[in-house]
């Protein structure tokens, strides 16, 4: 019994001291109670009044309170009744339950004891003790279990455990609803080989455990997998590897998010950027892409390219005639015609209007073109009806090869153009090879390119300003700085003659720094004569950007005029985002450092651009005025602005709407929540004398 002593020589008093000092340390209450009506304590020891908040006189003989009555009602009989039957069986109980202390606190408490037969009554002697702090841990711990349980089963995104090698340890009904099974057990149990039963493509798995290994995580991780019935989804997984305290594996776990619905939106918005919206066929910008590529292939390993500009014989005449939907049906029905001259490997893409390009790889020999070419004339002249009318049209052709008539994109459809004018000048409905003699403008290009170089030298240009207008307040909100040449041999020249000329001899350089400077002190000039200040917009060509001191140029700049970098914004092409994409990345990241902001010059002309949109520091997205001129029409370029708009505010960027003309244009992108604009229909480009003038309106 706990309160009974083994008989020992040693002094009583000793004994009893040492009793009372065991029993004042222990964290709780010992104590010896009879089993009468009410339970009469007849001992408690100093643990009482930490226990209970009564002292030891209040409780003994029940002499201001009775245990019995400080148990928590509702565990009361609870107590009573486990206590009897152990009492019953001759056997030791052990309890918890709650009582109430003499401040009113709940404590929950564990109670251990045994009973001990006395002629008159039943004694019980036991150890109470406070386990309060145990429980609320205990609860902490089960409430945070269920917590976790509720997101493991509740959540949307599929969440799981793997091992590398032996299939799922654990997953949610989410991701097995995802993977198209009935039940997590039933995933479990049937997907044991992930890299070949999941994965479509399984190097994809063996990339996985790659990254796994080298980082211990994988971040937006997308791949194509099964459903159990066949079909094929995309997902994307956010996934940590889990090791013991010795550093060994055991198992993988991470989150897996159905994304087959973006990606296929990703892809439409894609197509539509690079493709015509008409025909369906390739555009300028996958054109121009797939030539590069072709250049490069013809070059490395010596096989013959060919491109063919064709244009249509007499199109205004039955556009203007019958109708644009005539004219359209015409295109269409032409690049069918086209298509199916061509091999597969070959490209057939629409330049614009009635003009196609056809991209012919890997030719044996001259002859082989010529044949191709003789189809196309042939099938492009077939007749055709509309209106219950029966037509039949030609096409005049041009042709270059690669590598003899040029290297690069622009040069063989430049030779290639001149080449079809001369089919055109020969009759039409033929077509010609290109030859030096046909370039008669080489030598008015050559004076250009001299007349533009002592220009730069002498700075003959001026900037003119095109306001940006908030499209709500009508507010001018910035500017974009527009570079013309006042040449004093003929005038002013048009940017689309010397600018491109600029950027090939790289004479861009020199130019586009004093542009930037100019622009730079021309905003800070409106300001110091008080008016509001607008952060004004000045276009890098790729070309400077390449050059790899933009960063230090720009800030040499800010520091010369005294502008502050807010009111800079510096205006790339999608190009930019797809060549040389880290290093681009870098540089853009540095000059956002600076306080400078980024514009996405023509958007949605670009191609394969979307991927990086989210990576790259970009404010604002311009929307290219080829798609905003055909909205109030065409629902095809209604749709692709719609896209824009809803994509640019999904990522939190500025939208900004060029070429603006009507007001139709202009309350359409209004309406669609497009943020800003600029165009004819506000204000063309205008000299400083006269954007002032817009300042002060």
């Amino acid at each position: 019994m706990l309160l009974s002593m083994p008989s020992h020589p040693a002094d009583p008093t000793l004994q009893a001291r040492l009793l009372s000092t065991l029993l004042a340390n222990l964290e709780g209450m010992v104590y010896r109670c009879r089993l009468d009506a009410h339970w009469t304590m007849e001992f408690v020891s100093e643990g009482c009044f930490a226990l209970t908040g009564y002292t030891e006189e209040d409780l003994l003989f029940n002499s201001r309170v009775s245990y019995d009555q400080i148990t928590h009602p509702d565990d009361r009989q609870h107590v009573r009744d486990t206590i009897l039957e152990a009492v019953q069986n001759n056997r030791r109980f052990d309890i918890e339950y709650r009582i109430v202390r003499a401040d009113g606190s709940i404590r929950h408490v564990w109670e251990r004891g045994t009973n001990i037969s006395h002629d008159t009554w039943d004694i019980l002697e036991g150890f109470i003790q406070d386990v309060t702090e145990r429980k609320q841990a205990d609860e902490a711990l089960r409430e945070a279990e269920r917590r976790y349980r509720s997101i493991f089963e509740n959540a949307i995104e599929g969440i799981y455990q793997s091992t590398p090698n032996d299939g799922y340890l654990a997953v949610n009904p989410a991701l097995a609803r995802m993977y198209g099974y009935d039940s997590p057990q039933e995933l479990i149990s049937t997907l044991r080989d992930i890299d070949n039963q999941v994965y479509v493509d399984p190097q994809r798995r063996l990339e996985f455990k790659r990254l796994m290994s080298k980082h211990g995580v994988v971040t937006n991780f997308e791949s194509r997998v099964h459903r159990r019935n066949g079909e094929v989804i995309w997902i994307s997984e956010n996934a940590r590897s889990v090791y013991n305290n010795d550093g060994t594996l055991l198992f993988f776990e991470g989150t897996v998010e159905a994304i087959t619905e973006r990606k296929l939106h990703e892809a439409e918005i894609q197509f539509q950027a690079t493709h015509d919206a008409l025909t369906g066929l390739p555009n300028r910008t996958l054109l121009y892409d797939r030539m590069q590529q072709a250049v490069l292939h013809s070059e490395r390993y010596g096989k013959l390219t060919a491109i063919a500009f064709l244009d249509l014989d007499q199109f205004k005449f039955i556009n203007d005639s019958l109708g644009h939907q005539v004219g359209d049906e015409l295109l269409k029905i032409t690049a069918q015609r086209l298509t199916s001259c061509l091999r597969e490997s070959d490209t057939v893409a629409r330049q614009g209007g009635d003009e196609f390009v056809l991209l012919l790889t890997d030719q044996p020999n001259e002859e082989a073109i010529t044949h191709t070419m003789q189809r196309v004339l042939h099938e492009v002249s077939q007749p055709w009806k509309a209106n219950d009318l029966e037509f039949q049209i030609t096409c005049s052709i041009g042709l270059t090869l690669c590598p003899d008539d040029g290297r690069d994109a622009e040069t063989l459809l430049k030779n290639a153009d001149s080449a079809m004018y001369k089919a055109k000048e020969l009759g039409r409905n033929n077509f010609q090879y290109f030859s030096a003699e046909m370039n008669s403008s080489v030598t008015d290009r050559l004076e250009l390119l001299n007349r533009l170089r002592q220009a730069i030298t002498n700075e003959d240009f001026v900037l003119h300003y095109q306001p940006k207008v908030s499209l709500a307040s009508h507010q001018i909100i910035g500017a974009e700085a527009l570079v013309r040449w006042n040449s004093a041999h003929s005038g002013m020249v048009s940017p689309a003659s010397f600018i491109p000329l600029a950027e090939e001899t790289g004479l861009i350089i020199p130019l586009g720094e004093w542009v930037l400077r100019t622009a730079c002190r021309q905003n800070r000039a409106w300001q110091d004569a008080g008016y509001p200040p607008i952060p004004i917009s000045v276009n890098l060509s790729p070309r400077q950007l390449a050059r790899g001191d933009i960063v230090e140029m720009v800030e040499r700049i800010l520091t010369e005029t005294g502008l502050e970098a807010q009111y800079l914004e510096l205006e790339i092409t999608e190009s930019v985002m797809t060549t040389d994409v880290e290093k681009s990345f870098a540089l853009l990241t540095r000059l956002r450092s600076l306080g400078v902001k980024i514009s996405l010059d023509d958007f949605g002309t670009g191609y394969s651009s979307l991927s990086y949109l989210k990576r790259f520091p970009v404010d604002t997205l311009k929307i290219d005025q080829s798609f905003v001129r055909d909205i109030a029409t065409d629902q095809d370029s209604a749709a692709i602005v719609k896209a824009i708009i809803s994509l640019g505010r999904n990522l939190n960027l500025t939208v900004l709407a060029e070429g603006i003309e009507t007001e139709d244009q202009f309350q359409f992108l209004l309406a669609n929540g497009c943020d800003e604009g600029q165009g004819y229909l506000m204000s063309k480009p205008v000299p400083n004398k006269n954007f002032v003038d817009l300042l002060t309106q």
